[in-house]
């Protein structure tokens, strides 16, 4: 169960890396009336995503070779 969160984890921050704007559409737009997300929105979505991927892979990757 926990291997299955640990992959979620990682595909939500690999979308949030490599397509911040299609985030951004997904989770945000609904807030603003055709406003376009700011710099400092995407920059701060891609480390987010990131952070994300890096623990899904490395959580992931413990649940799986460590008994």
């Amino acid at each position: 169960m926990y291997v299955i969160l640990g992959i979620l984890v990682a595909v939500v921050g690999g979308v949030m890396l490599v397509n911040p704007r299609g985030f951004y559409e997904v989770t945000q737009s609904w807030k603003t009336d055709g406003g376009e997300p700011s710099d400092a929105y995407l920059l701060h979505t891609r480390i987010g995503g990131g952070v994300f991927l890096l623990v899904g892979v490395v959580c992931t990757a413990i649940l799986v070779f460590l008994p």
